[in-house]
């Protein structure tokens, strides 16, 4: 596992960017908190990623490559247009997803809603070439803290992971939950 500064992923863009693609398992940094993500269209990196955080059910949330993704592969388009427009921002937008989305049905077993990201950070332009949506989960097991520095990393899951983008110490909140079909707003 390798820790990687923005200039480094810079310097290294293709070659992580085919990583993610192939199925890596990393951490990268957001506006808000540390995230835990692999390619939201492969299910066994998705596998891989629940057995690691230890969530074998419980919904992840992605982190989209655009706004015209999030439209084309949203059912709540009505409420979505006025949301759009708070993007790139930290909100995870829970909307209905189209049956023909592509994404792994491992991300969201059981349901067909979505959390769908897009936060305003500079990680956006590497997504965004990309052009798929990655897993975008807070990096911590279930029950514990989230991750704010590579100091407060469970050491379980810095082993399981290929690669780390690190930024330094975060002192965000998660991202605030905006749920379309109910239209309420709820703090994290």
């Amino acid at each position: 596992m390798e820790i990687l500064t923005k200039y480094e992923l810079r310097l290294r863009k293709e070659e992580i960017i085919d990583k993610i693609k192939a199925g890596a398992i990393f951490i990268h940094p957001t506006d808000t908190i540390y995230g835990l993500g692999c390619n939201a269209l492969d299910e066994n990196a998705v596998k891989r990623l629940r057995k690691l955080k230890e969530r074998q059910d419980t919904p992840f949330s992605v982190w989209s490559p655009s706004k015209e993704w999030i439209k084309e592969n949203s059912q709540n388009l009505n409420s979505l247009i006025k949301w759009l427009g708070e993007l790139p921002g930290a909100y995870t937008l829970i909307t209905k997803i189209n049956e023909s989305s592509q994404l792994a049905p491992n991300v969201n077993p059981r349901s067909n809603s979505l959390g769908v990201r897009m936060p305003d950070h500079w990680f956006q332009e590497i997504v965004s070439e990309l052009g798929l949506p990655i897993v975008t989960t807070s990096a911590n097991k279930k029950g514990e803290a989230f991750m704010t520095s590579v100091e407060n990393l469970d050491p379980n899951i810095r082993a399981g992971v290929d690669f780390i983008i690190y930024e330094g110490e975060k002192k965000a909140r998660p991202s605030r939950i905006v749920n379309l079909e109910k239209e309420e707003i709820t703090e994290r």
